[in-house]
């Protein structure tokens, strides 16, 4: 039995050969074209001797011989790990050891720092991407090998790991989220019927390719037989000229590029962008005042969704179909179940909350990842019977739409009370002056911890304090008032965008502002 994933994909090259597939940073390649590529890239890696079962890395950039990497990985039962490629050299090694990696696809820089560090320990085959580099095969030699499919004497059967996708950045033990071909494959399915994605789109991949979110993307159109537009990298002034150009009709993006989107096109020689049908936010809550924004210059069908990798999507709400719903994060798919859980420390007779009631939010999907990659015992740690922890708080109105009230660790306990530091974060956050804050948790002999907040001012405003202490006092209860207040540059951020709300006490420190 053929792969699926590049079985489905070499039938739309066959149906449509002159279709354009894909499109990155100018270049274009159509079905035809990238069907050959993908099967060079098969046979360049069977005739450096991959086998079926064998997990390559990849400090991944944004490219169409990566998203390739990903069908031929797909047709020969390959997994393929993808890295970060600006995490410092002894996290990549460290995710490396946790996948299992027998092979390795990079740039000759990666190799260069891997050898002033004592050398790179694989056992098979190293490529190198952009040039020629000792000790390994030169990508350029994909030009030698055949455009044909390789016949392999194994059946690929679909519950094989295709992607490991590492959850830690540069510190702490690598998660790596295990995602069967089959996985990846339902997932798209789910993505297609909730958004009524057809052939006819281009979907539009505006995060790097080491995250879920835009493998998702890249994957996702090309086995429906649609149009795939994949950003090199994240600027608001590239993905709007990047809109402009290629017309995208759909993208899951990120809420923290919404924002800066937004900026952009509030400008008065901003581009007027009409050809969205469906945009999606992900990743974190998106402020209500860039959503209405957004949904008044675009035009467009306007949804959020809530989810994890773990789990993929679990939510989604349409803002124009449920107006009384706004501060929802949605229902959940067909394909999930919601739980939310009560802290076991308060309760010894009911687990699960009632409406309306704040707990961690766990989820039972047939989405779900195989699980953590030789890790089971942290897996099992995060189950609930049948029901993954996310590590999320939330709750559940009476008609079963989810609310989202932050991370779980992030919340701050002073004096016993639980503060949601979101709900902080919501009211300040409406201070013309401010560009973002954050609320966090910060250390206090008496009450263990307080409410300290970070503020980021906007461009050639002045931060009052006294006055955002009044402001505090008369908008927020006693128990949120913040204890500390500081005037940051930025806030500590992930690759997505992703506020690191737990790394603000840290970055403050380190800029010498707590004295």
């Amino acid at each position: 039995m053929k792969s699926r994933l590049a079985s489905l994909f070499y039938e739309n090259a066959q149906k449509t050969p002159d279709k354009l597939a894909i499109w990155c940073d100018g270049k274009t390649a159509t079905y035809k074209e990238m069907a050959d590529l993908v099967s060079r890239y098969s046979n360049l890696l069977l005739s450096q001797g991959a086998v079926y079962g064998d997990y390559i890395a990849i400090p991944m950039n944004n490219s169409i011989e990566s998203v390739a990497l990903f069908f031929s990985a797909a047709d020969l039962g390959i997994c393929v790990v993808p890295l970060n490629p600006s995490l410092p050299l002894e996290a990549v090694k460290s995710a490396m050891q946790a996948g299992d990696i027998k092979h390795v696809i990079a740039r000759s820089s990666f190799f260069s720092d891997c050898a002033k560090s004592g050398g790179l320990d694989i056992p098979g085959f190293a490529i190198c991407l952009d040039k020629e580099y000792e000790d390994t095969v030169p990508f350029s030699k994909i030009n030698e090998m055949s455009t044909n499919r390789p016949e392999t004497d194994f059946d690929v059967k679909g519950d094989e790991s295709l992607i490991l996708t590492m959850t830690s950045g540069s510190t702490g033990n690598p998660k790596p989220i295990d995602i069967s071909q089959d996985n990846k494959y339902e997932r798209s399915m789910a993505h297609i019927r909730v958004y009524n994605i057809t052939k006819e789109d281009s979907i539009l991949a505006a995060t790097p390719l080491y995250h879920s979110l835009a493998e998702r993307l890249v994957i996702l159109p090309l086995i429906l037989g649609a149009t795939s537009i994949l950003l090199p990298r994240f600027t608001p002034a590239i993905w709007l000229k990047c809109v402009e150009e290629q017309k995208p009709t759909f993208t899951i993006a990120v809420s923290a590029q919404l924002a800066q989107i937004l900026e952009l096109l509030k400008k008065p020689d901003a581009p007027t962008i009409t050809s969205f049908r469906s945009i999606v936010s992900s990743s974190a809550l998106l402020e209500a005042s860039v959503k209405y924004e957004l949904i008044d210059l675009l035009k467009c069908e306007f949804h959020e969704m809530y989810g994890a990798s773990e789990v993929s999507t679990v939510t989604d709400i349409c803002f124009q179909t449920s107006q009384d719903k706004q501060k929802s994060v949605g229902k959940p798919f067909d394909e999930a179940q919601i739980k939310i859980l009560r802290d076991e420390s308060e309760s010894d007779f009911d687990t699960e909350c009632k409406p309306y009631e704040i707990g961690e939010i766990a989820v039972k999907s047939k989405l779900q990842c195989k699980g953590y990659y030789k890790q089971e015992s942290m897996m099992q740690a995060a189950m609930f019977g049948d029901y993954f922890r996310t590590g999320d708080l939330g709750y559940l109105d009476e008609d079963g739409y989810l609310y989202f009230s932050g991370r779980k660790k992030e919340l701050i306990i002073t004096g016993a009370i639980n503060v949601y530091p979101h709900d902080i974060d919501v009211v300040i956050g409406q201070l013309p002056e401010i560009e973002e804050c954050a609320a966090f948790s910060y250390p206090d002999e008496r009450l263990g911890e307080v409410v300290a907040l970070a503020i980021v001012p906007k461009e050639d405003h002045e931060i009052n304090l006294r006055a955002i202490k009044t402001y505090c006092a008369r908008n927020l209860a006693d128990f949120q008032q913040p204890h500390k207040i500081f005037v940051v540059d930025k806030l500590p951020k992930n690759t997505m965008g992703k506020l690191q709300r737990m790394s603000i006490l840290n970055y403050v420190r380190e800029a010498g502002l707590d004295q």
